[in-house]
């Protein structure tokens, strides 16, 4: 395998599981230096310590901890993130603003954060791991649609701005992916739409994909490699889905 990002420094956020993880075993076998950042300091360092990176331990929902940072890398992705489901009626104020605060407030930190540095070097990569929901609505998601929505707008955003400069942000849009996010909802899928548990991932997870299956991490982590390439240095603004054919509907 070769090392294509070699040299090059990758702040992964919610590393220590999940997407996250698949991310930062990709990146570093490619030569990245990996800087595996979650709110779990025991998994995140178990994971540095797999791939030869170093762990961040920090809560990404105390966003003004982070303001005013500055943090060096080359490629930032923000994939951290939790789910929450309710009716509209019935969503409490305190999930809808945590969710807010930690995948569209603190990625804009983050991005705030990076960008200095990267604009001094003429080279960065920002990938936003978005949702085929920042395309999409699904019924009970409120708060999870609307992060996703305009964590879309922040990729356009920061697209137009840093694209001058080297920089570019794109966002990968995948559909579900058996990870712990998404195992753990499978509960509350079934008790919203009423519906057995093990009904879920053909009615809910693969109801709208064409392809009758859920990605792999890995697949997703190798579209996250590709566009922290150099091949990948015209490729800007961009949202990019895995969800077997959810969004062309």
């Amino acid at each position: 395998m070769t090392d294509t990002l070699a040299g090059r420094r990758a702040l992964i956020t919610g590393a220590a599981s999940g997407l996250g993880r698949a991310m930062a075993e990709a990146f570093a076998q490619r030569g990245a230096h990996v800087v595996v950042a979650d709110i779990d300091a025991d998994g995140a360092a178990a994971v540095a310590q797999a791939v030869g990176g170093e762990a961040w331990a920090v809560d990404f929902s105390d966003t003004q901890a982070l303001d005013g940072m500055r943090i060096e890398a080359d490629i930032l992705i923000n994939n951290a993130g939790i789910q929450r489901i309710h009716p509209i009626e019935e969503f409490p104020l305190e999930e809808w603003r945590l969710i807010m605060t930690l995948m569209l407030e603190a990625p804009f930190a983050l991005t705030k954060a990076v960008l200095p540095g990267m604009y001094e070097r003429g080279f960065g990569r920002i990938i936003n791991v978005s949702s085929v929901h920042g395309l999409r609505a699904s019924a009970f998601k409120s708060a999870y649609v609307a992060a996703k929505h305009g964590l879309m707008g922040l990729t356009k955003t920061t697209a137009l701005e840093a694209g001058p400069k080297g920089v570019t942000c794109n966002a990968i849009n995948p559909g579900y992916v058996m990870t712990p996010l998404v195992e753990a909802q499978v509960a509350d899928q079934a008790k919203t739409r009423g519906i057995a548990e093990d009904e879920v991932l053909e009615q809910v997870f693969l109801g709208h994909s064409a392809v009758k299956r859920l990605p792999e991490p890995a697949e997703v982590a190798a579209l996250a490699v590709f566009l922290a390439s150099d091949e990948a240095g015209v490729i800007n603004g961009a949202a990019h889905s895995i969800d077997g054919g959810w969004s062309a509907a």
